[in-house]
């Protein structure tokens, strides 16, 4: 598999986390698995679960990590290391307090805002210019109960928002892909605030 591009959703492994909000990251890579056909499988070496998938005629890696969120960079580093990604081959989703449930951004480069997990991904990581999905989670209010509340479920009309997010920004990936991020952000930022 030549220069594929690569998928890494951020979360936390295993069932007790697999429906927190934390997980958003894991969830659109699932869309994107089962949209493919592909399946997951446990990279022990590169701390991982991952899946190779063809995406609009170009072939994939979809990547779980199986660290938990805060030392989500060790796993990014391996995927890296032994896949030989180069920065605009690779796609990061996951999980943003700063947005409300139902809305999505795609963006390129930019700092980590405070997310534990892609601060992790910051400190393996030289560069820092790739593509990220930004998977509105909606914020609790105060500091004080963003941890219990990443670690929490959506409420079911959360969830319903969230996944709606999810599948706009799916049906965007092949712009991204095809180097049109403009075009897909312009279609998915509309599209979720239409919605």
């Amino acid at each position: 598999m030549a220069n594929p591009f690569v998928f890494i959703g951020l979360g936390n492994p295993g069932q007790k986390y697999a429906e927190t909000r934390h997980n958003a990251g894991f969830w659109f890579l699932d869309r994107l698995a089962s949209q493919s056909g592909a399946v997951f499988r446990l990279q022990s070496k590169l701390h991982v679960e991952a899946a190779k998938a063809v995406l609009h005629g170009q072939d994939c890696i979809l990547v779980k990590p199986t660290t938990f969120m805060n030392h989500s960079g060790q796993a990014v580093r391996a995927v890296l290391d032994y896949f030989k990604v180069p920065c605009e081959r690779l796609f990061i989703a996951y999980d943003e307090l700063d947005l409300p449930p139902g809305v999505a951004r795609l963006k390129l480069g930019g700092g980590h805002g405070g997310h534990n997990g892609l601060r992790d991904v910051f400190r393996h990581t030289q560069d820092h210019e790739f593509l990220r999905l930004r998977i509105g989670i909606g914020h609790p209010g105060t500091k004080d109960l963003v941890t219990p509340y990443v670690l929490s479920r959506p409420r079911r009309e959360e969830q319903i928002l969230i996944s709606h997010a999810i599948s706009a920004a799916e049906s965007v990936i092949g712009d991204v892909m095809a180097g049109n991020l403009a075009a897909a952000q312009t279609e998915l930022h509309t599209t979720v605030d239409e919605a």
